[in-house]
Order: structure tokens, then sequence, then C-alpha cells
């Protein structure tokens, strides 16, 4: 398998958390973002062979957005649609890939070991349930 083809404009907010910050990066919905403490909170990319904070996911972008403008994001408990075909009950993590979201079965020993969440159904159904573990594969 590979990351998920996320499709930006089926991304939708169904229930819970919503937060918003401002972009430090071109990003794009349905990408895993965090927030750069070194440099005023401002969301970038996650990656999980980046550094500790790069991995350090505040949530799944709802909407894109250029450097400086608004972003909101699902954090820990929002139910969304991450607009990608997805298998129920999958966990599914931090990619490789900035921004990525890729099935456990994909990660390398090089990826932190970083949850997003998991799929209810098979049409994108996405409960995000972050866990940053600090763990290496």
């Amino acid at each position: 398998m590979a990351d998920l083809t996320i499709t930006a404009t089926s991304v939708v907010w169904t229930s819970g958390p919503k937060e918003v910050g401002v972009a430090g990066a071109t990003i794009t919905a349905g990408q895993a973002v965090y927030k750069d403490t070194a440099n005023s909170d401002v969301l970038k990319l996650a990656q999980a062979d980046g550094t500790t904070l790069e991995s350090t996911v505040a949530g799944i972008a709802l909407n894109g957005g250029a450097t400086n403008q608004p972003i909101s994001f699902a954090p820990t408990g929002s139910v969304i649609n991450i607009g990608a075909t997805t298998a129920k009950t999958t966990t599914y993590m931090l990619s490789a890939t900035a921004g990525g979201v890729c099935p456990q079965a994909d990660l390398v020993s090089t990826n932190k070991i970083v949850r997003l969440g998991h799929a209810t159904d098979t049409a994108g159904a996405f409960l995000v349930d972050i866990k940053v573990t600090g763990a290496v594969v």
C-alpha cells in the first residue's frame, strides 16, 4: 500500500473539536500538520522521518492555504471525511511524506510512530485519534 490519495475538495469536518491556526507553508486539505513552536506556532506539514517537532502532529488540515493564511484543522476527537478511500478499522499513521497519511503496515524502520486515527468505513469516514509515541519503528 501507499499513502492515502486524498482529494482535497472531499475533506469535510463532521463533528467534534476544530481548531484554527496560521499556515507557515503551503498546506492542502487532508494533510497532517504540526505547530512549529520555534516559529510562532505556525502550522507546517508533519512527517514521520523528520525531527521530533515535525512529528508532533496537531491535526489534519480541513482546508488548504498558502503561508500566512488561516487553516482549520481537526485535532484528536474529531470525526472527518478524509477525502480518500479507506479500509474500515484500519489504523492510519503519519507518513514519511510531508503531510502524508499511510496505513500502519507502511511504516519503515526510520519512521517515528505517530497514530493519526482510524477509518470507520470505506468511504473516508475517519476518527482523528492522534498519539505521538516518541518511538521509532
